[in-house]
């Protein structure tokens, strides 16, 4: 097919960049300096505190920087154990290594795909410190099952929600319920920074350790210049990037609302097939970061074929994450078949908040023309 014929190119994700976006950063570049240096990274952090329902705040250079900082707040460190879902990206599990502690590796939920409370509670030892929930394509961990586990035994609820912008648990947003959340901005994510993260609590003492383990360990309230207390971390989001994030957070609920849309158009246009996607279950919202298929155990589903015929159709596709205990970088106890089972069926669609319908048809039809040639 020549390039004047070719349909056009349906990427899997993109921003949402205005005219507000590019003025603030055109402001933050021109005038964000000596005494403005933190203007718009004060502004984002009180911004996004605001919209979360938390007290406390830090703009990081990364959703993993900001769980790193949160983790180092707690004192993880070596010999601790931290018990996260298998399927997930290597970014929720790098800092608990980074730290020296270990990552346990539990199974998912056949529906939600996120963490399974009792295999988390079947995998407590004494040395386990932490449950990181993460909150997977913006799908919610069970907080309250979490929460009652946590409590019982004493260990810390961590929210990685770098997916979860715009969704909500019981009346509490995603990110807010546990001992610390972590959020990311990355270009691909609901609301982005290009890089970026945000770490936030409702705990005063660690919002204190945590601001800071993340000025090189120079506490807020030392008079002396350049005199940290303790070797810190270097993970500052900058002046310029925070003001993309001050405009991405005033168009929040517009931006949140584009991810609903295009997945409930997806949902329509998928309908009757013999898959699965994203949940919303009773008394919660889901942002639906990443519109994604599973398909039913026991129907044949070729995903190499899925992703070739996206291909031809100028469409992108992108895999499901692949569970961390199928690397060699990570040992496990349990064989975790939900996890791999689900993600040999899964793959993620095509989202960005202004996709059009006309595409959302071509994605669907390349999704049932798979299904319906499989034998």
């Amino acid at each position: 097919m020549s390039s004047e014929s070719a349909p056009n190119r349906i990427h899997y994700t993109k921003p949402s960049i205005t005219e507000l976006e590019t003025r603030y950063a055109a402001d933050a570049a021109a005038h964000g300096w000596g005494e403005r240096c933190y203007e718009y990274i004060e502004r984002f952090e009180s911004q996004f505190k605001q919209h979360l329902g938390v007290r406390h705040a830090i703009a990081t250079s990364s959703g993993t920087g900001a769980l790193h900082l949160g983790m180092a707040g707690l004192g993880i460190s070596a010999g601790d154990e931290v018990i996260l879902a298998d399927i997930n990206w290597i970014a929720s599990a790098a800092p608990i290594v980074h730290l020296g502690a270990k990552p346990v590796l539990v199974d998912v939920l056949p529906d939600t795909w996120c963490l399974d409370p009792a295999a988390v509670e079947a995998a407590i030892t004494p040395r386990t410190k932490a449950i990181l929930a993460v909150h997977l394509y913006g799908n919610l961990c069970d907080m309250d099952a979490l929460s009652t586990i946590a409590h019982k035994y004493g260990l810390y609820l961590i929210e990685d929600a770098a997916e979860a912008v715009g969704s909500i648990w019981h009346g509490r947003r995603a990110g807010s319920i546990g001992t610390f959340g972590a959020f990311s901005f990355h270009g691909t994510k609901t609301i982005t920074t290009g890089e970026g993260g945000m770490f936030v609590t409702k705990d005063d003492g660690l919002y204190q350790r945590v601001l800071t383990l993340s000025n090189h360990g120079r506490a807020r309230s030392e008079t002396r210049q350049f005199w940290p207390e303790l070797i810190g971390f270097k993970y500052k989001m900058s002046n310029v990037q925070a003001a993309i994030g001050c405009a991405q957070v005033e168009r929040i609920d517009e931006l949140v609302a584009g991810k609903r849309r295009v997945f409930e158009a997806y949902r329509d246009a998928l309908a009757g097939l013999p898959i699965s996607m994203n949940p919303e279950l009773p008394d919660t919202t889901n942002g639906y970061w990443m519109p994604t298929m599973v398909v039913n155990e026991g129907v044949p589903f070729d995903r190499e074929a899925l992703l070739s015929a996206f291909k031809a159709a100028n469409i992108d596709g992108r895999v499901f994450f692949w569970p961390l205990s199928s690397l060699d970088l990570f040992e496990v106890a349990s064989p975790n078949a939900v996890s791999k089972s689900i993600s040999l069926r899964a793959i993620n669609l095509p989202s960005y908040h202004d996709l059009e319908d006309a595409a959302i048809i071509r994605v669907s039809m390349a999704v049932k023309a798979t299904l319906e040639s499989d034998p």
